[in-house]
């Protein structure tokens, strides 16, 4: 499976930038996939080095034979304890792609697209226990209702939620294909594969835990940076979005932001970038994945 067939990623070249990579650093790409962030950090180390996290063992097989890499099947959201075992406690920057891989979107057995049929599982780990079906055919209705309008912001998600559990209680919920039919008699007219990829994101966050894991992440990428160290996060929906913008802005997910005695902002972050940045039309139109990425840059501030 080459890179280019696995995912295409998005914003390469603002990415490594990003980074401002030190050729003897020690860097980490949270979310290795294909491997295609990693092979352009490895063109700019020398002394380097380099830890690719992804806890699909399918992207393994896409780990470059470097002796300046090291690959980590793990979740990011255990980052700091895995670069412990191979005693690094601080490293140079920390690029993390949030988007789901072009690979895991196309192997119908893997459930996470409503373009293929397959069984309802859409685990990014495949030895982890629970799966979209578990989601569907056993939570109760108040936590659906909460999962579909909170994860996927889905506006009939309460109506959604107790035709689910009514549903069920005759047909357990088993493929993509079975569910996508089910659903097209709640999705708005004309807006049909919208309202699918709305319920799919919410299950699919909701089997990954990755809310959940990503705040671990941010929270170890702060302790792990050293001063001046970049954060590098790209995002594809508000969830993910905002708590990366909050981190950096605020120091925290939630709340306001707090002020020392002489009115200066206390967080360990700053950002590099004005905003978020965005892909431009060029990359939207080859790779339309582009266009709801954000790019937030940050760095570590030095005390």
């Amino acid at each position: 499976m080459t890179t280019s067939a696995y995912h295409i990623p998005v914003m390469l070249t603002q990415c490594i930038e990003g980074l401002a990579i030190d050729p003897n650093g020690t860097y980490v790409d949270a979310t290795f996939g294909g491997g295609g962030h990693s092979r352009e950090i490895l063109k700019y180390l020398d002394k380097g080095h380099l830890y690719g996290f992804d806890q699909d063992e399918d992207a393994l097989a896409n780990a470059p034979k470097d002796e300046r890499f090291t690959f980590v099947q793990a979740n990011f959201r255990d980052i700091k304890r895995y670069l412990r075992l191979y005693g690094v406690k601080q490293v140079d920057g920390i690029l993390a792609d949030l988007g789901i891989s072009s690979h895991q979107i196309d192997v119908p057995s893997r459930g996470f697209s409503t373009r293929f049929s397959g069984e309802l599982d859409m685990r990014m780990n495949q030895s982890a226990d629970l799966k979209a079906k578990d989601v569907l055919n056993a939570y109760d209705e108040g936590r659906l209702h909460k999962i579909l309008g909170i994860y996927g912001e889905v506006k009939n998600a309460k109506t959604l939620a107790q035709a689910i559990v009514s549903e069920r209680a005759q047909t357990p919920f088993e493929t993509t294909e079975g569910f996508t039919a089910f659903l097209k008699r709640f999705a708005p007219r004309g807006k049909d594969f919208k309202y699918y990829a709305q319920v799919f994101q919410a299950l699919r966050i909701e089997v990954n835990d990755e809310m959940g894991a990503l705040e671990e992440m941010l929270l170890s990428a702060v302790e792990l940076l050293k001063p001046k160290g970049r954060l590098v996060v790209m995002s594809y929906h508000s969830l993910e979005d905002r708590l990366v913008k909050n981190l950096i802005a605020k120091g925290k997910f939630q709340g306001e932001v707090e002020k020392d005695f002489y009115g200066n902002l206390i967080r360990p972050l700053e950002p590099v970038s004005r905003g978020s940045v965005v892909a431009d039309e060029e990359e939207v139109a080859a790779n339309p994945r582009a266009r709801s990425a954000k790019l937030r840059i940050a760095k570590k501030i030095a005390k």
